[in-house]
This record gives structure tokens, sequence and C-alpha cells, in this order.
């Protein structure tokens, strides 16, 4: 079942695994020891983070979108990606896999509550609106739309799975974020301490933003089982709800990717959809539909704008820029998964699925639980926003889910599938930390095994200590997302030739090069013969 531990000692990246865990360690010590210092100095990151970095970010989420597009949409789009000719696993399952992790805790807390804290309090780039109308539910949804959306997926394989998986399959590079840098720095990369230093950010970005749910999740479901059945809302709930988390995440550990990841995406999308199924035919289908189409509208029509707003620096770090670091901060470990599972797929494929199946299957599924919950809030006012203001995120579900019909039973079910949700998040992300430290696509079972058991202790700890670690450490990754924004960049520029390249070896472009080598021969062929005349 599990590897010698000669085997795994030898696998095993020793300096980007103490480095990474020595700093998520070292955060918590002094989580532990000076909270609130923790969160003054994190906070002050955070703040210069936005500040210097957002517009930087807003460009490369569009750059990332459009150059992923170009590709795909070129000839080169059709190149298989892993020297492989036909796919490891079914269509539903790879979609699944990438649809669930990318999602993740966001699935259901923020699928809730983002759209209503926007119907709310309209977005500033919308100010001759009024909150709370049904003018602003386009704005809002479209909103949400836009911190979920095309740009933001795309930082998750647009264009990094592509140079992922040519530098692995094609020049033999390890499975690790630093493969990203191949383009730059060749083989000299897989050794380099600039490759040290790029594995480390990125796992501490992922690292972080998969402990920070886990504790949401500890504290947001222990809110939900006292609301529902009346269980104490306590640390002891709190700490068998991440015990029971782990314990799941650790038999689809022992099963590997081929079952216990896949198994628990298609679940956590089939719950999905019957939820759907269920609100469209016996709830708000008609609102939910038409506000889909028309926020879809107004995320089309307003997609440059939005992307491109700065007016309000503190409403951005608050919302649209606190959710692109994130996307940012997760895009690498996220793409390295995606690589992952990839193999036999075209270029054009995995843009597809990353950067336009996978977003609109999530605004439709915002707009599914949003949509729902504005629907109630303008049939009774107070009936959801209530909720949310007190309570907060777990609140506004349970508030959503008990306006429903079936409201007795509904709550209970969107438990269920945020624990599947972030279940599934927690256990693809230590399956890609863990090829992160070793390098495999089959990192040993134990590596797999001690990063979910260290996540899940950390998130028991930062409840322990209060809302300020797990608030801290939620703003840590969008300060991780700085150098991992860098790393990022110059996939814009390689990933196009790359493509190519790879096309060419197909035989599905021309060489150019060659054909102007042709040319010549046959010019110069053409001179010899006339003077031979």
């Amino acid at each position: 079942m599990f590897e010698s531990w000669r085997s795994v000692r030898e696998k095993v990246d020793w300096k980007v695994f103490i480095l990474s865990g020595g700093t998520l360690v070292f955060f918590v010590m002094m989580s532990l020891l000076k909270v609130d210092l923790v969160s003054k100095y994190v906070t002050i990151g955070f703040d210069l983070s936005i500040r210097f970095f957002g517009a930087y970010w807003q460009i490369l989420m569009l750059g990332t979108f459009a150059v992923g597009a170009f590709i795909a949409l070129s000839k080169s789009g059709q190149a298989i990606l892993g020297q492989q000719s036909k796919p490891d696993m079914s269509f539903f399952k790879w979609a699944a896999i990438i649809v669930t992790t990318g999602l993740g805790a966001g699935g259901v807390f923020w699928a809730a509550a983002e759209p209503m804290y926007y119907f709310l309090e309209v977005p500033p780039m919308h100010t001759d609106i009024a909150a709370g109308t049904k003018e602003a539910i386009g704005p809002a949804l479209a909103q949400s739309y836009m911190s979920w959306g095309f740009t933001a997926w795309s930082i998750y394989g647009a264009i990094s799975t592509l140079v992922i998986m040519y530098a692995h399959h094609n020049k033999g590079m390890p499975l690790k974020p630093r493969t990203l840098l191949y383009p730059i720095f060749g083989e000299k990369i897989k050794d380099s301490k600039w490759g040290t230093f790029a594995d480390v950010f990125c796992i501490i970005g992922a690292a972080a933003g998969t402990i920070g749910p886990i504790g949401f999740l500890g504290l947001q479901v222990s809110y939900g089982v006292n609301a529902v059945f009346g269980w104490p809302d306590s640390f002891s709930t709190q700490v068998m709800i991440i015990i029971g988390l782990t314990a799941v995440v650790l038999v689809s550990t022992i099963t590997g990717i081929d079952k216990g990841i896949q198994w628990l995406s298609r679940l956590n999308v089939n719950v999905a959809v019957l939820i759907a199924i269920f609100l469209l035919l016996f709830g708000p289908g008609e609102f939910i539909i038409n506000s889909f189409i028309s926020s879809m509208g107004t995320y089309a029509t307003e997609f440059i704008n939005i992307s491109t707003f700065r007016g309000d620096q503190e409403w951005l770090g608050y919302w649209m820029l606190f959710f692109f670091g994130w996307f940012i901060g997760f895009g690498p470990l996220v793409a390295l998964l995606v690589a992952r599972i990839s193999r036999g797929r075209k270029i054009r494929e995995v843009f597809i699925v990353v950067a336009i199946i996978a977003p609109l299957t999530t605004n439709f599924w915002f707009t599914v639980l949003g949509g729902t919950g504005i629907f109630y809030e303008l049939q009774n006012t107070g009936a959801i926003s209530g909720a949310l203001t007190e309570g907060g995120l777990p609140a506004a579900i349970i508030a959503i889910a008990e306006s429903m019909p079936m409201g007795t039973i509904m709550p209970a079910i969107f438990l269920l599938l945020t624990i599947l949700f972030v279940v599934t998040t927690v256990d693809s992300m230590s399956y890609s930390i863990s090829m992160s430290v070793t390098g495999v696509g089959n990192p040993p079972k134990v590596i797999r095994v001690f990063w979910s058991v260290i996540m899940a202790t950390i998130g028991i700890i930062l409840i322990k200590i209060g809302g300020g670690g797990i608030s801290a450490l939620q703003s840590f990754v969008v300060i991780a997302a700085v150098p991992v924004s860098l790393i990022m960049l110059p996939l814009l520029w390689h990933a196009p030739k790359i493509a190519k390249k790879l096309a060419i070896e197909q035989g599905i472009v021309e060489d150019e090069k060659a054909g102007s080598l042709t040319d010549e021969l046959l010019t110069a062929d053409h001179y010899s013969k006339a003077e031979a005349k």
C-alpha cells in the first residue's frame, strides 16, 4: 500500500519540503504567540500587494485568457499534449475533476453570498443603479461572474498546462511549479535555486488557500448543524467535522487519483446538478434562467470595463482583486493537476474546459444559488440579507436553503455539498503539493497523507486561535500571489511558441523555416540548371 521509506526519501526534494512546510509551521507558531501582530503585518502586506500589483493582475488575467484563446483558435490548438494519442479518462470525469478542484469551497458559501452582497451594495462601476432593486440583479451577478469568470479560470491552466506538459513529457522536466520557468532557463531550472523558490512560493500559496477553507468549513458547518440539528456550535464540533473531512480525504488518498479523486469529483458534480434541476423545476426556475441570460449579457457587454475598473481601491481589494489574488495563488498547482490528468488531450480541449466550460458552469451555479437568494430577498425583504448581515456566509446559505421547496431538508443537503466541495479540493491540492515536492505524477501515498493531515491540523489550530488566524492566512494567499504572478508572466510569450512547435512536430502546421530553406534550395537549383544550359 505504501512505498518503503527509502524509496520515498529518494523522491522528495527536501529543500522544497522543509522551506514550504517550515514557513507554514512558522506562521502557525507566530499566530499562537502573537495573532494580533501576525494579522497586522499580513494586513500591511495584503494592502501593499493590492496597491502595487492589482492593476498588473488585471492585465495578466486578461492577457492569459486572450493568449489562450488565440492558441486554441489557431491550427496549433489541434496539437495533442503528453505524447499520447488517447486520453486516460472520459471527458466527464476529466472535466468534473477540473471544475470541482477549481471551484472548491466557493461552490456553496460564496456562490450563495457573493451575489447577495453585490445586490445589497451595488459595485462602484454601476453608481446609477439603486441597491436592492430588480435593476441591481444584472450588475450583482455579472460582478460575481467576473470574480469567477473566464479570465480568473484561465489562470488555472489555459496556457500554463501547455507549458508544463511540453516540458515534462517532451523534455523530461519534473512535475513541479518550477517547470513553468523551463522556457526561460531550460534544464538548468531543474536544480536551480530559482526553481526551489518557485516551488516554495507556489506550494505556500496553494496550501494556505486550502487550509483556510478547511478552517472555515469547521466554523461554517458547525454553525449549520447547530441551526439545522441543534448540535452545539463548539470547538469540539468543529474539530469532529475537520477530522471527518480528513478521514474521507485519506480514504481517497489510498485509492489514488484514478479512483478517489475521480469518484469524489463525479459525486460532487452529480449532487450539484440534481440540486440545480430541482430548483429549476420546483423553485424559481424562470427567474434563474432569465437572470442568467440577462446577467451574462451584462457581463459580456461590460467585460472590459469591469475587468479593468480601477476607480475604488478599497472596494477592489475587498472584492475583485481579493478573488483574483486567490486564483493566481492557486494557479500553478491547479495547472499541475490539470497537466497530470490531461495527457492525450488537445490544447484546444484544455482551453475550452478550463477557460470556457468551467467558468460558464460556475456562473450558472452562482445564479442557481445566489439568484435564488436574490429572488427570495425580493419576495420578502430581509429574509436573506438579515441572516447574511448577522451571521455571515453560513447563515446566508442556511436562510436560502430554508426558503427553498422542501426547506426542512435542503439545509442538510447543502451542508453535505459544502463538505464534498472542500474534501475534493483538499484531496486534489494534497496531490498537487505532493507532486511539487517529488516531481512525479504518482507521488508516494505517505507524502499525500502527510500534507492532508498537516493542513487539517493547522486548520484546527487556527480555529482554536480564533478567526484572526484564519483571516490572516486567507490574506496571506494574496501576498503569495505576488511572486507567483511574476512566474506566470513569461508564459504569455512562450506558450504560443511551444504550441506552434508541438503543431509542427505533429504535422499540423508547416515549418516555415523548413519551407524557407526548401525555397532557397529550389531557387539555387534553378539557377544552377540555368547556368549549365
